[in-house]
């Protein structure tokens, strides 16, 4: 009777013991399920930021390939303006009278004076104006374009016959920008909202005023193209600065997902010590 009661209790401490390790494993299970379930809403969260960040990041990339489209639209135009300045002017980029420059988005058009005007005056020569009206040509039906005129002299005084009026070099070049520009918005009918007029005086010297040759040299027109401000690029910095934001913000959930997968790996080990 003493055996079989004794065996009843042992078989009823095996069976407390029993439940309590299943009770063990069922919290822990519930631990872990809720565990994971964290993990795939932080995962699910971060899936839906990085689907942002690309969403904005293919935006920007539209917009950069946009904006290198124009620029070699605007590069492409360039050249075909110049290549119209060459063949009207040939005659005068034979004689070292009229050289071009394009870097890049710029186009840049060097008259000498003596193209333009005779020796001592300010207005426009008769054969200056045929060749500004065979530039203008060139010029013609270019809307993206910004056209700045530049004036500039050597570093000789002004003549007596023009000090009174234009008392020194930035007076004189002023002057002959402007009857450039003058010409070229009403007699050679280039929209004047494209026309700028600039005297740059001595002050820009391409060549040394010590010799006649270099005093030659820089007594020119520059004529400038550059794209109209209105067709510069929109693409706003911003967008990237936000961009970056968001990928620093991705990689900081990148890092507690990390985290959360090392913690993840401890409560599996403590599930199987439960098992035991």
């Amino acid at each position: 009777m003493f055996l079989a009661r004794g065996k009843a209790s042992s078989a009823a401490r095996i069976a407390t013991q029993d439940l309590k390790a299943s009770q063990a494993r069922t919290a822990a299970l519930a631990a872990e399920k809720e565990q994971l379930e964290t993990e795939k809403a932080q995962l699910e969260a971060e899936k839906a930021q990085l689907e942002t960040v690309k969403s904005e990041l293919d935006s920007v990339k539209h917009e950069l390939a946009k904006s290198a489209q124009a620029k070699q639209d605007e590069i492409a135009g360039l050249k075909g303006i110049s290549d119209k300045i060459q063949d009207k002017m040939k005659d005068e980029i034979a004689n070292h009278d009229i050289h071009l420059e394009q870097a890049g988005s710029r186009l840049r058009v060097v008259f000498a004076d003596k193209v333009l005007f005779d020796p001592g005056e300010v207005q426009i020569s008769k054969r200056g104006e045929g060749v500004l009206a065979r530039a203008a040509e060139a010029l013609a039906d270019t809307p993206d374009q910004q056209i700045q005129v530049f004036g500039h002299t050597d570093r000789a005084p002004v003549n007596s016959k023009l000090a009174a009026q234009y008392p020194t070099n930035w007076e004189l070049s002023v002057a002959r920008a402007t009857n450039v520009v003058r010409f070229l918005a009403e007699k050679a009918k280039l929209p004047a909202q494209q026309l700028v007029a600039s005297g740059q005086g001595e002050y820009q010297p391409i060549a040394s005023n010590k010799s006649s040759a270099g005093r030659a040299r820089n007594r020119r027109i520059e004529i400038l193209l550059t794209p109209a401000p209105t067709t510069k690029s929109k693409l706003k910095p911003a967008a990237a600065a936000k961009t970056g934001g968001k990928v620093a913000a991705t990689k900081q959930a990148d890092k507690k997902t990390d985290k959360t997968k090392k913690s993840g790996k401890k409560s599996q080990s403590g599930k199987t010590h439960v098992s035991r």
